[in-house]
């Protein structure tokens, strides 16, 4: 293989309770890349399209994981890379990851399928840690496994892929403002009551027996999140009203993407997916933000090789 085109989904991370530990990926957008081999070693990126992004191969997340994976393997060819950007970086939805997931993908595959999901998390990880300072896991483990994923542990990672009920779906919406990740994890508590801990926990627990169980009542049960969403959500106007308005339009859950500003709401088939976003529509219209929305299935495979 010389040349692939992939798409790598968005993602929803923390989904309500499992701060920094839940996330699950997207059907309805993501990032579109090319990786094609060249004689020359090393990475270089030829094109970005859909995003202002640094073409610096050492600080774009993308081509770092790249040139950290040829590394590894000792290749003896490099790849030129493209970036399509389906999304807008900074809307709480992975950009970031689905660059740095895509180019492990990318990169393993013109490398005969080296590496296991596992080590393209850590991979991806890497990039994470270039585009934000954190190599965090939540974003690109989803992105790479597909569907719902838990980060059981850091030390040493340990990825749980999570089954996916067929008629779950996301309606999201990203309001057009910037809520920077370092801004979101300085609201953060530094301590928790225990009350607090001991339900966060427990909802984890419901919401991982409910995506096993098909049980949307369980699901809807646990998607409470008391310990992020309290501190950030002022950090995103209008959202109460927004999360108010899918939960009476039949939402099983609603609450913040990843560090913000999208919002996104978990939904059982596609009519109610339909009111909920029609709902929340009407809800931000009544405002002076602009707005995107998107209504999507879970991704239950990850990446997608497109040619």
């Amino acid at each position: 293989m010389d040349y692939l085109k992939i798409f790598s989904p968005a993602t929803v991370a923390n989904v309500s309770c499992g701060f920094d530990s839940m996330g699950f990926a997207v059907d309805a957008i993501g990032d579109e890349m090319t990786f094609t081999k060249t004689k020359e070693k090393g990475v270089k990126i030829t094109n970005i399209t859909g995003a202002d992004l640094t073409y610096n191969v050492d600080k774009n997340a993308a081509s770092a994981v790249v040139k950290k994976i040829l590394l590894a393997a000792n290749a003896n060819f490099g790849i030129a890379l493209t970036i399509h950007k389906g999304f807008s970086p900074g809307s709480g939805l992975g950009s970031s990851a689905a660059s740095a997931a895509g180019a492990a993908f990318g990169a393993n595959q013109l490398l005969g399928n080296k590496y296991s999901e596992l080590e393209l998390t850590k991979f991806a990880m890497f990039g994470e840690e270039v585009a934000c300072g954190s190599a965090i896991a939540d974003n690109v483990a989803a992105a790479i496994y597909g569907g719902f994923v838990l980060v059981r542990s850091y030390e040493p990672l340990e990825i749980v892929k999570l089954p996916v009920p067929n008629e779950l779906r996301v309606v999201a919406i990203h309001p057009q403002i910037e809520v920077k990740t370092k801004d979101a994890r300085e609201v953060l508590p530094t301590e928790i009551p225990l009350k607090n801990a001991i339900t966060q926990w427990a909802n984890v627990g419901g919401l991982v027996s409910g995506l096993f169980t098909n049980d949307y009542k369980l699901i809807s049960n646990s998607l409470v999140d008391l310990v992020a969403e309290p501190a950030r959500k002022s950090l995103i106007p209008h959202f109460d009203d927004v999360k108010n308005s899918a939960l009476k339009a039949g939402a099983l859950g609603a609450g913040i993407s990843g560090s913000g500003p999208t919002i996104y709401a978990l939904c059982k088939g596609d009519e109610i997916a339909e009111k909920v976003y029609k709902a929340i529509k009407n809800t931000y219209n009544k405002t002076a933000i602009d707005f995107t929305m998107f209504t999507s299935k879970v991704n239950a495979e990850g990446m997608k090789i497109l040619k």
